[in-house]
């Protein structure tokens, strides 16, 4: 068993956190991997409604004893969701923790603090990090240029920026982008992280709400199968190589590129359809480059069993041998 500064935080068996993810992240994905020793997040904007939002976190409590939280996106948007209300939900039900990303989390800190509820705030860069530990943040989830979604606009990769972080830093850190296997985990340890995140390795298991068609979509993709699209707008997203995507990054090509060029690929509820009905080209969906070592859709306790088991081994058996131990 590996005993980390974050195990502790969250009370769980595994420093092994699975992210925020739109639409996939209910109440049967987060349940499996909280029951399975890690730290899952049920992503609130996929229940926007609160009384819904309420709902799926009362069914995750029928589902698993084991500690899990939620993830709050701050989003540029013309219609924000009512983040207040979706806070008022959480420190009713009594979640302990909150993953916020996106924008900056200051204007809600109070209220979230207000709860009692620790804050963990996802970063693409040192600075991020920085101000995240300054407005009071407990943790930070530090995103490497490998990851799904968002990776910021620097372009650093999580070898070079982890342990940056964790020189700047005194709060627990969390090492997301590119990770997908124990290897990742034991590489996440060294580089000075207490944990590592996983989002797009957890779509491809047993439990994750999406259709079949994507999940083998990511067994046999390679590390070279993503796209940067919306670079041009500086809110570049990592996705899945498909023919939206490369709708997209035509349209970018054109120049003068608005966001409304781009809403019939990006928009989240194209994805939303694509995860529901199999159809791998009908819009852009995230994706890391860690799909190079997805192999396989097992269960979320048969995924955690092998990579501890993978990283506990490189520790015990192959760094022993290294320092002439074994």
């Amino acid at each position: 068993m590996l005993k980390t500064r974050i195990t502790e935080f969250f009370g769980v068996e595994r420093p092994i956190v699975q992210g925020g993810l739109m639409w996939v992240a209910a109440a049967e994905l987060v349940s499996a991997v909280s029951n399975a020793g890690g730290m899952g997040f049920m992503t609130a904007l996929t229940f926007p409604e609160p009384e819904r939002f309420r709902a799926e976190i009362r069914k995750c409590k029928t589902m698993t004893d084991k500690p899990f939280g939620v993830n709050l996106t701050f989003l540029p948007t013309l219609r924000p969701p009512d983040y207040p209300r979706l806070i008022n939900v959480c420190i009713e039900e009594g979640i302990r923790f909150i993953e916020t990303a996106g924008r900056n989390p200051e204007p809600y800190m109070p209220q979230i603090k207000s709860g009692g509820i620790q804050v963990i705030h996802k970063c693409t860069s040192v600075r991020h990090a920085l101000k995240a530990e300054k407005i009071g943040c407990d943790a930070i989830s530090i995103d490497g240029f490998e990851a799904a979604g968002h990776p910021g606009e620097d372009d650093v990769t999580t070898l070079i920026l982890v342990p940056l972080v964790r020189d700047a830093v005194k709060v627990p850190i969390i090492a997301s982008g590119g990770f997908a296997d124990g290897r990742g985990l034991v590489a996440a340890l060294a580089l000075g992280a207490d944990g590592m995140n996983m989002g797009t390795r957890f779509v491809a298991t047993r439990e994750a709400p999406v259709h079949e068609n994507l999940k083998r979509v990511l067994v046999r993709s390679s590390e070279t199968d993503t796209r940067l699209i919306m670079r041009s707008l500086r809110n570049t997203e990592r996705v899945l190589h498909n023919r939206a995507a490369d709708k997209v990054l035509e349209i970018e090509g054109r120049g003068n590129t608005q966001i409304q060029d781009l809403i019939p690929y990006v928009s989240g509820l194209v994805g939303k359809e694509m995860l529901e009905g199999g159809e791998v080209d009908g819009g852009t969906i995230a994706a890391g480059q860690c799909i190079g070592l997805i192999r396989d859709i097992p269960t979320c306790r048969e995924l955690l069993d092998r990579i501890m088991d993978e990283a506990e081994g490189i520790i015990q058996t192959r760094f022993a041998r290294m320092l002439g131990d074994g």
